[in-house]
């Protein structure tokens, strides 16, 4: 019987240009206004649509994983298709590349893709997407994938509508913070990791905004340590105080 697979979604940033003929200029020129994922919701099935024509130009059906380079060899041993698409997510149109693994990735090789997946988004696959003019019903859009100030991607278990796989658990997972990359961006995806591997995929969700939102190295790990167990949180309830040692227990 074959293992079943691994799906993750590795939610970025979209941004786009939209050219209107301005009716006024005497050369018919173009007016562009810079758009967000917030004014790309409208536009989604037309972005789809050319998101599918631009994967028929590859083989495998857009699938993104072989192009991994060699030297990445867990990656590719690991790592069976790649497709890139979009989804609305927290209100705005986002990024969305569908990974299939065959078994969860280390720290390591998460941030690997991650970095292979901006390489693509930047000078392989994305970087020929946004010269696609993609006609729309006022005007013509072009759609970026990758942002020079991309924030941390968001890794979702399963999209919004979709049940997680997994079972939700009471108790925080834990974590070490002490002797562990120091990197915030590495520290809030392996919390967020640990709390989808729970169950506990609104709280990883949760967790990401209120981190990318404060600002402050000190207050984003205090808020990690809200969801997953560090040396920086609370005893939970339920969990054993430390006994004291013997001379202590002699006074």
């Amino acid at each position: 019987m074959e293992k079943e697979t691994l799906k993750a979604y590795v939610i970025t940033d979209l941004t786009a240009e939209l050219a209107v003929e301005d009716m006024d200029s005497e050369y018919g020129e173009d007016d562009y206004a810079e758009l967000d994922g917030h004014d790309l919701t409208d536009y989604e099935p037309s972005i789809r649509e050319y998101i599918e024509k631009e994967k028929e130009l590859l083989d495998d059906g857009g699938n993104l994983a072989p192009y991994i380079d060699s030297s990445l060899l867990r990656l590719r041993e690991n790592v069976l298709r790649i497709d890139p698409d979009v989804v609305v997510y927290d209100g705005k149109l986002c990024g969305c590349a569908t990974v299939e693994l065959k078994q969860e990735l280390s720290e390591r090789d998460w941030n690997a893709l991650f970095d292979y997946i901006s390489g693509q988004y930047s000078d392989g696959w994305g970087e020929g997407f946004e010269q696609r003019d993609i006609p729309v019903a006022d005007g013509v859009l072009n759609v970026h994938f990758w942002q020079p100030d991309q924030r941390c991607p968001i890794v979702l278990d399963a999209l919004p509508g979709q049940e997680p796989a997994v079972p939700r658990q009471a108790h925080k997972p834990k974590m070490k913070l002490i002797g562990q990359d120091g990197n915030i961006f590495s520290v809030l995806g392996r919390a967020g990791r640990l709390l989808r591997q729970n169950g506990q995929r609104k709280q990883a969700e949760e967790m990401v905004q209120r981190v990318q939102n404060c600002g402050d190295y000190y207050k984003a790990l205090g808020i990690i340590s809200e969801y997953v167990q560090t040396e920086l949180s609370a005893p939970e309830k339920g969990d054993t105080p430390p006994r004291p040692k013997k001379d202590q227990q002699e006074r």
